[in-house]
C-alpha cells in the first residue's frame, strides 16, 4: 500500500465521525420521556447502543490503519486485541419492557466505553507521547449503588452520566484525531 492511500483511508475514517460519533443531549431525550410517559426510552436506548456500536466499529478500522501506517515506517507498536462485539441494539431496545434491561444496558454502556478508552488511550499515548490524553470516568461502582438506594430511580442520574461521558469521549477523540490528521499531512 502506498504511503499516501494509507494517510486518505485515514482521513477518510477520521471524516466519518460526523455520522458514527453523533452527540446526544440526555435532556432532550428526558423530557421526551416524561412527555411519552417513558415510551422515548426505546428509541433512546436504541439509539446509544447503536451510537456504540458505529464508533468502536469506526475506532478499530482507524487503530488498524493507524499501526500498518506506523509499520510502514518502521514503528512497531503493540497493541492489546479489541474484544468489543457488537451488541443488538434493537434486542436490547425492545428488552426494556422487562425494566432489568435497561440497568443491564446502562452498566454494559459504562463497561464497554471504559474498557475502549483504556485501551485507545494507551494507543494514543503511544503514538502522541507528549500529549495530555484525558480519560472518561464514570464511578461504576456510584451508579450503582444510587440506584440500588434510590429503588431504580438512580438509573435518571446513571444515563446523565452515560450520555455525558459518550458525547466527552468524542469531543476528545476528535481533537487527537484532528493531531493525527496534521502528522499525516506533514510527513507527506
Amino acid at each position: 500500500m502506498e504511503k499516501g492511500e494509507n494517510s486518505e483511508k485515514i482521513k477518510k475514517n477520521i471524516l466519518k465521525r460526523a455520522s458514527t460519533d453523533k452527540i446526544m443531549w440526555f435532556s432532550m431525550w428526558f423530557l421526551l420521556s416524561i412527555i411519552t410517559f417513558g415510551l422515548a426510552l426505546f428509541p433512546m436506548l436504541y439509539l446509544l447502543i447503536e451510537r456504540r456500536n458505529r464508533h468502536f466499529q469506526r475506532q478499530r478500522e482507524l487503530e488498524n490503519l493507524l499501526l500498518s501506517a506506523l509499520k510502514e515506517k518502521g514503528v512497531n507498536l503493540e497493541t492489546e486485541t479489541d474484544s468489543f462485539y457488537d451488541r443488538k441494539a434493537l434486542l436490547w431496545a425492545l428488552s426494556a419492557v422487562l425494566i432489568v434491561p435497561i440497568f443491564l444496558a446502562a452498566y454494559f454502556l459504562s463497561k464497554d466505553l471504559l474498557l475502549h478508552e483504556k485501551r485507545q488511550t494507551a494507543l494514543f499515548r503511544k503514538i502522541f507521547p507528549d500529549e495530555d490524553i484525558a480519560e472518561q470516568k464514570i464511578s461504576l461502582k456510584f451508579c450503582l449503588i444510587i440506584t440500588f438506594v434510590t429503588l431504580g430511580f438512580g438509573i435518571i442520574y446513571w444515563f446523565y452520566k452515560i450520555f455525558n461521558a459518550y458525547n466527552k469521549h468524542f469531543k476528545e477523540q476528535w481533537k487527537i484525531e484532528d493531531k493525527i490528521i496534521e502528522l499525516f499531512e506533514r510527513n507527506r
